[in-house]
């Protein structure tokens, strides 16, 4: 839904969530959210397999302006929204579990973790300054992230094809109980494992197929959309699409292709930088969280009035301020009964960054080498940023 410039997820049915809901109504399972209103599950349960295709950070206004001599652009038909904020971090959480950031409180790629006392990197499940994950430690990823896997919520025979560094990492573990995992090094292989997958025989069994490339989304941060090289890597992803697709005709399959956000691409005169608003800084008991666009702020009680005003006199033309459970009031994250781990992810106040402003994390720490401006972001409220395309293909598919 919209209001004024603000996109939010439509999670009534119309976002990656609601299109998680039609997949596992198909496989025999029961989840909270309505399905999504243009699948519904009795369409997905003719097909013996379902293909769930994640492309990170291709989102529908970027693919909607590609020429129509590309396979994908052909087959765009749908857009639906992401969940907020419309990031990897909490939009994968989503595929892989079936249910919102309300539920998962995956939140952000910075994530205060209260149950250890410290700022992380949530999906490396490690501390934001570096080492190795908190496993290492003794510390259960169970104890912050208390999900069920979408794969062992529904009734299928299923895969998860990830790359092969990811396989096994915590959360992958975490989230692909009663899935096989396949792992790949290369976009060749990528396709290849998920013909794998199509193709492998399972007597009476229908199949469920999770595959995540990350590469577009890399390049996209590094170098930005459009630039030559996302561009390249795009024709790239194409090309070996349509390839598969005619590689698996006739075996019964609908491939849905998906993304988990979209990008915009930020300069450096748009950064907010902390270190020019000290006294704002000297608010906070913890430096920012969540993402660039969307930043959780945790703030010293005896300093919120001070903080309200900074923002509002110093920093509105910037950002929108919330209070952060206001975001949970109003649905920001998702439906239904929130995790209480949620509150304690998300700050006091949130601010969401608009047009194509960033700001920095606030951590002090000298790095040997000086670190390269991100180009490319993700995690507003922009719709570059929160809508994602759906593409629909049923083997054998029609070419144009």
């Amino acid at each position: 839904m919209k209001q004024g410039k603000i996109c939010l997820p439509d999670y009534e049915g119309g976002s990656i969530v609601n299109l998680m809901s039609s997949i596992a109504q198909s496989f025999g399972a029961k989840i909270v959210y309505p399905p999504l209103r243009l699948l519904p599950s009795e369409e997905l349960k003719k097909s013996r397999n379902i293909a769930l295709i994640i492309l990170d950070g291709i989102g529908f206004e970027y693919l909607n302006k590609k020429s129509n001599k590309y396979f994908l652009k052909q087959n765009l038909e749908h857009k639906i929204t992401s969940v907020f904020p419309p990031t990897t971090t909490s939009a994968i959480p989503t595929f892989l579990t079936g249910t919102a950031p309300q539920q998962h409180a995956f939140t952000g790629w910075f994530t205060y973790l209260k149950e250890i006392g410290v700022v992380s990197k949530i999906l490396p499940f490690s501390a934001r300054i570096g080492g190795p994950p908190f496993s290492k430690y003794g510390f259960n990823i169970n104890e912050a992230f208390n999900q069920k896997s979408f794969s062992e919520k529904i009734k299928a025979k299923s895969f998860l094809i990830s790359p092969k560094e990811l396989t096994n990492s915590d959360f992958t573990i975490l989230t692909s109980k009663d899935s096989k995992v396949l792992g790949y090094k290369s976009l060749k292989g990528f396709f290849r494992k998920i013909k794998k997958a199509v193709k492998s025989k399972e007597k009476n069994k229908r199949k469920y197929i999770y595959a995540y490339w990350p590469g577009f989304d890399s390049l996209s941060h590094e170098y930005g959309v459009g630039s030559k090289k996302t561009e390249e890597h795009f024709e790239e992803i194409d090309k070996r699409l349509k390839e598969f697709v005619e590689s698996i005709k006739n075996t019964d399959t609908t491939i849905l292709i998906t993304s988990d956000h979209g990008f915009i691409n930020a300069s450096k005169n748009k950064e907010i930088s902390l270190k020019d608003h000290p006294k704002l800084k000297d608010c906070l008991t913890l430096p920012l969280c969540g993402e660039a666009r969307t930043a959780y702020c945790y703030v010293h009680p005896s300093k919120a009035m001070e903080f309200e005003k900074y923002i509002k006199t110093k920093l509105n033309k910037f950002c929108y301020l919330y209070k952060s459970e206001e975001l949970i009031k109003k649905n920001f994250f998702g439906l239904y009964t929130p995790n209480p781990k949620l509150f304690d992810r998300i700050g006091d106040y949130a601010l969401l960054f608009k047009e194509d402003y960033i700001i920095d994390n606030g951590l002090d720490i000298k790095k040997k080498k000086k670190e390269k401006f991100i180009i490319g972001h993700h995690g507003g409220i922009s719709k570059e940023e929160m809508y994602v395309p759906l593409i629909i293909l049923k083997t054998p598919a029609t070419f144009k």
